[in-house]
């Protein structure tokens, strides 16, 4: 399975990244995440528990997560239940329209028979939309942000 959401976004590009990349922040700015939490905490890569909404029904998963600054890029490694295994991918990229912000989720089911079955489930209704409604909150979020001007400094 494999299934992608993009959005372009007006912002800078590390102001994006930066917000992709603070999770501890995303219940606060995603309305339909639930909680996060940093099961071990590294420099290079932590263990996350990550949970949202999908149209009411609550999710969750445990993830490895790597922010990689020098090639831009968020990564997850999905480590539990249904998704184990699950390889996730955010990019950013500099585009003359603005900041084009790619999620890839690609998964081999561990039973290839069912996965005519948990294709359309997993990867259509539960992972393309919670995917898209993050990058449309974020959106609205860091727009919002860089629309508002600072507060003036008062000397």
């Amino acid at each position: 399975m494999q299934t992608g959401n993009s959005i372009i976004m007006h912002a800078p590009r590390e102001a994006i990244f930066e917000t992709a990349a603070d999770l501890e922040q995303w219940p606060r700015i995603l309305p339909h995440y639930r909680f996060i939490r940093f099961l071990d905490r590294r420099p290079d890569r932590s263990i996350v528990e990550m949970a949202a909404l999908r149209s009411g029904i609550p999710i969750s998963w445990t993830s490895e997560f790597v922010v990689d600054r020098e090639r831009m890029e968020l990564r997850f490694l999905h480590l539990k239940a249904f998704t184990r295994g699950m390889r996730v991918v955010w990019t950013f990229k500099e585009t003359p329209a603005g900041v084009l912000v790619e999620i890839t989720h690609a998964l081999r089911f561990r039973v290839p028979v069912l996965a005519p079955l948990a294709e359309p489930i997993i990867g259509g209704f539960f992972i393309h939309h919670v995917a898209n409604q993050t990058l449309c909150a974020m959106k609205a979020h860091l727009e919002k942000q860089a629309a508002t001007p600072s507060e003036p400094h008062l000397a």
